[in-house]
This record gives structure tokens, C-alpha cells and sequence, in this order.
């Protein structure tokens, strides 16, 4: 498979169907139907099945997209050096970023950078921990901007910081006349919760103690950022990072300190391979910035 097969087998399988897949492309249906079956030939597999008119990857496409994906950071990396090498007083930005730090913090701390590098290229990607530390190492992103702590040895932390649970509900809630929610308050309510095998749900685990068991925990989702959409949608309440609704400015929503001991960390991190260049550096301190400013109360 060429380049350009690879780029549409990556495409269609991205957005589920070749009309999907000629828009993100911007060519036409015909020009991808054409191209996926050179894809199909040049592979020697078969790459989709339509089924009841839909198309449907084959267990052996599946397989092949892992590779693609690998394949495919990599011709993300050489463009970002053709456009480096074609542009050099342009600065770039590669961030990796947990979903709980993408709707505020991190856009802030990017929007400050502008007044120094007018004319930098951010690129901002929302990553599970396992796939942030993959693009660390590989140096598809130069930072990470990590919730909870990631361990590994060819990573560094380059800043920390701490901050506490905070409850989301809407704003009309009687809770939300209370200063701070006690774990008690929550009783007989519906919870927007994470799966307990995940870092972030062993961590609401222990913040909502004995309650869990009596708690209605009928709606599961992977990150803060995704349980503020359920309790806007009124779904439930949530327990969340504090980081993941600092600055919350939704007439729907009210956020109250959760009480309690438990601490959520946050970490800016880098592969220890490479040193920090001048716009890494100023991003950290942006965010930085921004953090205490969000959060004076954390550390």
C-alpha cells in the first residue's frame, strides 16, 4: 500500500463510510471507492464487507489500522518538519492533553502565549493515558498535560499540581445553595461515576466511602469532562477535579467544593530525551499562570 492508499484506508475507517470519507479528504465518493479497492488489492485483503448497506471493517482490517495509526504519527511528524523547515521563525506547539484539562486550562495558557509568539502553530490532541505517553515517546506532541499520575521511565515531569473534587449539578439543584457538598448530601442521588478500574474511578471510590454502595451509580464515563455534559443534560450529579470546571461559566451548571482529603494530580510532562525548546518553555509557564490564577486555592 502507497502513502495514498493508506491515507484513505485510514480515512474510511476513521469516519465509518466512503461518502464520510471523500468530505474529510475533500475529494470526491468515486475517487476514495476508487483508491480503496487499489488499497484492498496492493494488501491482498479483503478490507470491508457491506452489510445490510453499511460498510463494515473485516477483523483483518482492524488489525491493519493498528499498524496504520503507527504508520501515520509518523507522516504527521515529517510534515510538522516540512513546515518547520519551510517556516523557521515560526513557532510549534505539540500538546497532549487529558480530557478534564482541555475545555480551560490548557486553551487559556495557549492564548497567552500569542502575546510573545504571534505567530505560533498549536496543535492540541485529547489523549487516554495510554495513548499520551505513546505520543510522548514517540514525539508526536512535545508535552503532556496529564491528569493523575503517569509513570514511566522515559518520562520527566516538568511541573506538578494538586487540587481537590469538586460537585457538579445543575444550578437549580437544592444542593447548589450549599457552600460545600458532604459526601452524605449525595445520598439518594444519582451519580455520574467512573469505572472502578480506572485510576479516576478508584479515586471517587474512596471519596464517596461507605456511600458508594448505597449511591446510584447507573452512568459510567471515562473523564470529567464527559460527566459535566451528563449533569448539564440531567443525567445525574458528578464528583469531579476541580481543574476540569475551574473558570465554569454555564448558567445550567453549579460547581461546589466536595469535602474531603483526597487530592487529584496533574502533571506537565515531557520525554527526558529532549530538552524543552523556547516555546515549551514559555507554555509551561503560561499554564502555570493560569492554574493559579483558576485555582488559587490548590497548589
Amino acid at each position: 500500500m502507497n502513502l495514498r492508499q493508506i491515507e484513505v484506508f485510514r480515512a474510511v475507517m476513521l469516519t465509518g463510510g466512503v461518502g464520510s470519507a471523500a468530505e474529510l479528504l475533500h475529494v470526491s465518493q468515486p475517487a476514495v471507492s476508487k483508491v480503496l479497492a487499489q488499497a484492498a488489492r496492493a494488501s491482498g485483503l479483503v478490507l470491508f464487507e457491506r452489510i445490510k448497506g453499511r460498510l463494515v471493517p473485516t477483523p483483518e482490517a482492524r488489525q491493519l489500522y493498528a499498524e496504520v495509526e503507527s504508520v501515520w504519527r509518523g507522516v504527521e511528524r515529517l510534515r510538522d518538519s516540512a513546515r518547520e523547515l519551510a517556516h523557521p521563525r515560526r513557532g510549534r506547539l505539540r500538546l497532549a492533553v487529558t480530557a478534564s484539562l482541555a475545555p480551560t486550562l490548557v486553551p487559556r495558557a495557549v492564548a497567552a502565549l500569542y502575546a510573545r509568539f504571534a505567530t505560533l502553530h498549536c496543535r492540541m490532541e485529547v489523549l487516554v493515558p495510554g495513548l499520551l505517553v505513546d505520543a510522548l515517546l514517540d514525539r508526536t506532541v512535545h508535552l503532556g498535560v496529564a491528569l493523575m499520575p503517569i509513570h514511566h521511565p522515559s518520562l520527566a515531569v516538568v511541573k506538578g499540581y494538586r487540587c481537590g473534587l469538586c460537585c457538579v449539578l445543575p444550578a437549580g439543584h437544592p444542593l447548589a445553595r450549599r457552600p460545600v457538598i458532604q459526601a452524605g448530601d449525595l445520598e439518594g442521588e444519582r451519580l455520574v461515576s467512573s469505572p472502578p478500574d480506572t485510576p479516576y474511578g478508584q479515586l471517587l471510590k474512596r471519596a464517596l466511602g461507605r456511600l458508594r454502595g448505597a449511591s446510584r451509580l447507573d452512568v459510567e464515563v471515562r473523564s470529567a469532562t464527559a460527566a459535566v455534559w451528563f449533569v448539564r443534560a440531567g443525567a445525574g450529579l458528578a464528583l469531579v477535579d476541580a481543574a476540569a470546571v475551574a473558570g465554569l461559566d454555564d448558567p445550567q451548571l453549579a460547581s461546589r467544593p466536595f469535602a474531603g482529603a483526597d487530592q487529584v494530580e496533574v502533571a506537565i510532562v515531557r520525554n527526558r530525551q529532549f530538552a524543552l525548546s523556547n516555546v515549551d518553555k514559555a507554555f509551561v509557564a503560561a499554564f502555570d499562570e493560569a492554574w493559579h490564577a483558576a485555582l488559587p486555592a490548590s497548589t
